[in-house]
């Protein structure tokens, strides 16, 4: 069974994003906002390597490719998001987001849901931005009408 390229990239995404924060859980620096923001990096080369992957095949409509890049980017996110409502739950559920909401911008005492929630929409903003940027990037690429 062959995968289609946007699944196996946003696994990739998926990949990228959780060695981030295991590297940075592990090096004690889960807490820093702006290391936290580098996962944007890893939707951007999933959708990336997408988008190069359709103009190898020939497909140059803006649309199919904004299409492809935008599902690639949201299989990656909705993952992520899966693996650490996970994760979060093995950690002690809602004692763990606790200690990780400290520099988010939650008040009060947030659950894993919400957690889980308030990042799922910033993680679609963020693909949704990821994918017109990139098709910015590569509409010099195709061919005009």
């Amino acid at each position: 069974m062959k995968l289609s390229k946007e699944l196996l990239n946003g696994i990739i995404i998926w990949i990228g994003i959780s060695i981030l924060f295991l590297l940075m859980k592990a090096a004690n620096l889960a807490d820093v906002f702006y290391l936290r923001a580098l996962n944007i990096l890893f939707i951007y080369y999933g959708a990336n390597r997408t988008l190069k992957s359709n103009f190898a095949e020939g497909i140059t409509g803006l649309p199919e490719n904004g299409v492809s890049a935008l599902k690639t980017s949201l299989i990656g996110v909705f993952i992520s998001i899966a693996g650490l409502v996970s994760y979060s739950y093995l950690q002690g559920g809602d004692k763990y987001v606790e200690s990780l909401s400290a520099s988010f911008l939650f008040g009060g005492q947030p659950t894993v849901m919400t957690y889980g929630v308030s990042l799922l929409f910033e993680g679609i903003v963020s693909a949704v931005i990821v994918t017109f940027t990139l098709l910015l990037i590569w509409k010099k690429r195709y061919p005009t009408d």
